[in-house]
């Protein structure tokens, strides 16, 4: 069952019972009105039987459209800390809550470190089920389900994860390095798009481990690591696929 909520998207129109929950506007209380939801569905599964072979995941299409602005007014960091938010290219745009839930084959409580992709769903459900994706399909997606059931890697599932903005400036993260190849947000957050004076860094580097805020622009410093990421992610331009 796929469940695709239109909150807390536009319109903020969370219900009555839900209005001033959040203390941070109506967005903060759609958010609340989804969690609100989520509760329904798992009732809905306990009641019926199925919640003991039901694989649920609670996750977002993007980072939440949460300004700086809204972060002063409400003293409240709806991204955590990271910057940007929806739309751009840094983390405040991609780094998203993932919730899974499947009693008996995930342990309650868990966590995983492992850097995951949205587009990992079709192979890990083919999983799941027994199957495999075909050769001509599920070109970005990997298999995670070993990391949801906190098996133990020697490598990481995926070699590196793609992302672009709504503008379509593209970055590449690979362990702890992040290439964006482009200056400025790429998306809502000003300055959207820098170009570059002569002699200044034409995108950007971050290490993710040291500066999770991508304030640290190492482009200039680490040119054999952009040159590495660069020809990574035009392999995959090129080929129209990231995964194996």
């Amino acid at each position: 069952l796929y469940f695709p909520l239109t909150a807390p998207h536009t319109p903020w129109l969370p219900t009555d019972e839900f209005r001033g929950k959040s203390k941070a506007g109506y967005y903060g209380d759609f958010v609340v009105q989804v969690d609100h939801v989520v509760g329904q569905v798992v009732a809905a599964l306990e009641k019926t039987g199925q919640a003991k072979n039901t694989l649920l995941i609670v996750t977002s299409d993007n980072g939440s459209h949460w300004p700086v602005g809204d972060v002063k007014k409400f003293k409240h960091a709806a991204n955590g800390n990271t910057r940007g938010q929806k739309a751009d290219i840094w983390d405040g745009g991609h780094r998203v809550p993932f919730l899974a839930r499947w009693p008996g084959k995930i342990k309650a409580g868990a966590t995983s470190d492992e850097t995951i992709c949205l587009t990992d769903f079709m192979a890990t459900a083919a999983a799941v089920v027994g199957k495999k994706v075909p050769p001509n399909a599920g070109e970005d997606s990997y298999n995670i389900l070993p990391a949801l059931l906190g098996e133990k890697l020697e490598n990481p599932i995926r070699e590196a994860t793609v992302h672009h903005s709504l503008s379509g400036m593209f970055a590449l993260r690979q362990g702890n390095w992040k290439l964006i190849v482009g200056r400025g947000s790429g998306g809502f957050t000003n300055p959207r798009r820098i170009k570059p004076k002569p002699g200044e860094a034409a995108g950007q580097l971050y290490n993710l481990a040291e500066d999770p805020r991508e304030r640290e622009n190492l482009y200039l410093e680490k040119p054999k690591i952009v040159a590495r990421l660069e020809t990574l992610l035009n392999k995959y331009k090129k080929e129209g696929r990231s995964a194996p």
